[in-house]
């Protein structure tokens, strides 16, 4: 990226931002940082693969780190096959309490050049909004929470708990490196992930509505459909051919819905939430549904709703698919892979026996072939967390934000965390509208009016829970 166009991003952050509640008082050099490091980690292609480099970011962020005042000692860039990881210690003055850590991931799931409107790993600003691989998902989180954690020694705060900043390197893929942090730091009192949670903003003005932290999270699972056949040519079909037995069991996964469920955590969501949906139809659904989980209409209007969808119980669908070896061959092999959001209290064997009952067709061999991901127990609701998240959100944003409790629909390095016992809680204080959630997609993008608030709520949230 050219000296220019640091620069000209660097004025844009500092520029006033438009928040619509009440804004708070600014951290210019934490603000332009928050930018800086943002755009700059866009433009490194950090996915897994060939020519990954995941490890430029974790020395990007390294960088930042020691001018802002931590030792060479501190820090950690660990190399782990083709990615890295990278862990620093802010030392408390009490070595007895257990540390804080902030979680997050450098990595990011592939993006074609060729889909998008844009280049997705060269970072645009237009109209308040960065566009790039990762401005969601989370390269412009994990600059906010670092840039405002260096805003916080900067200023001369002294922690009493010792603050731990780690990033893992495939957290879109194998979370291999998330394992290895986590065990690194079994010790941690207690993990704010910034990579889950956020706001939600309305639709018409963009002004901020409520914010959510995660508590629990769907398990993830991948399984495999595949279909073999003894092939032949093309002239001379026969009865039973590989493509056409894959794609009736995928129609019929297609028509299948998993029984809607509920849990102390998804319901208070949308109880607390429909006062705050703007179409009246789903508000009354979220009321209906946490009244009574067995609501036929209401699950009907959630699961048509892509941002309500994921919490009313499991969901399974095709994402790959591969088939035939000629265009004048009939197929002798046929696979699909169904990538599963698995609500809490069921496990992968469980929901690969139920795809089987759906598809019903022996011919259809499934193989579970998931990686990185196990079951694990909600999060307790503790209130030191609570109260401290809550005065943060609010300084941040304003204080008639309403604060949700949820469950995340999608995976998250919390459950290494969490399988040791460790509470983990998704905090990211990024607000966004539904309509512009774009992780993982095409064009992915993040208002540049969360600069200003993150900063402010991580200083207030790191502070208290760290004195």
């Amino acid at each position: 990226m050219s000296p220019f166009r640091i620069a000209a991003l660097s004025a844009l952050a500092l520029a006033p931002l438009p928040v619509l509640a009440a804004a708070p008082a600014g951290y210019p050099a934490a603000e332009a940082q928050v930018l800086d490091l943002a755009t700059k980690s866009i433009a490194i292609r950090s996915v897994r693969g060939e020519n990954n480099r995941t490890i430029d970011v974790a020395k990007l962020y390294k960088q930042a780190l020691l001018a802002a005042g931590w030792a060479e000692g501190d820090i950690e860039i660990t190399p782990v096959d083709d990615t890295a990881y990278i862990i620093a210690t802010w030392a408390g003055s009490d070595p007895k309490l257990k540390p804080l850590v902030i979680s997050g991931h450098m990595d990011v799931v592939e993006a074609k050049p060729s889909d998008w409107k844009r280049d997705p790993f060269t970072p645009v600003v237009e109209d308040g909004i960065l566009y790039g691989r990762g401005a969601t998902d989370m390269k412009f989180g994990g600059a906010l929470a670092l840039s405002s954690l260096i805003e916080l020694r900067k200023s001369g705060y002294k922690p009493r708990r010792t603050i731990v900043i780690e990033f893992s390197g495939d957290e879109e893929t194998v979370m291999k490196t998330t394992g290895l942090i986590a065990d690194k730091l079994k010790n941690a009192e207690l993990v704010i992930n910034a990579d889950a949670g956020g706001g939600k903003l309305d639709e018409e003005a963009g002004k901020p509505l409520y914010w959510v932290w995660d508590g629990a999270e769907k398990t993830y699972g991948d399984f495999k459909f595949e279909v073999t056949n003894p092939g032949g040519h093309s002239s001379a079909p026969r009865p039973e051919n590989a493509i056409v037995q894959l794609s009736s069991a995928l129609v019929k996964l297609g028509a299948y819905y998993f029984p809607a469920e509920q849990n102390a955590l998804t319901k208070a969501y949308f109880t607390q939430a429909a006062p705050f949906e703007a179409n009246p139809k789903t508000a009354a659904a979220m009321r209906a549904f946490a009244a009574n989980p067995a609501d036929a209409d209401a699950i009907a209007v959630l699961r048509a709703n892509p941002a309500m969808v994921g919490k009313v119980g499991t969901t399974c669908v095709p994402t790959m698919s591969d088939a035939g070896h000629a265009l004048n061959a009939l197929p002798q092999r046929a696979t699909a892979y169904i990538n599963c959001r698995i609500f809490p209290g069921h496990s992968r064997a469980e929901i690969m026996d139920q795809l089987a009952k759906v598809v019903g067709q022996p011919e259809v061999k499934i193989t579970d072939v998931t990686e990185g991901s196990f079951e694990t127990d909600a999060s307790p609701m503790r209130p030191d967390f609570v109260a401290a998240s809550t005065k943060a959100i609010r300084k941040a944003w304003g204080k008639d934000i309403a604060v949700v409790p949820s469950q995340s629909s999608g995976a998250s390095d919390s459950m290494y965390y969490r399988r040791l016992g460790i509470p983990a809680y998704g905090a990211s204080p990024v607000f966004t509208k539904d309509s512009e959630e774009f992780s993982h997609g095409l064009n992915e993008r993040v208002r540049l009016e969360n600069i200003r608030p993150g900063v402010t709520y991580y200083v207030s949230l790191l502070t208290d829970l760290s004195k």
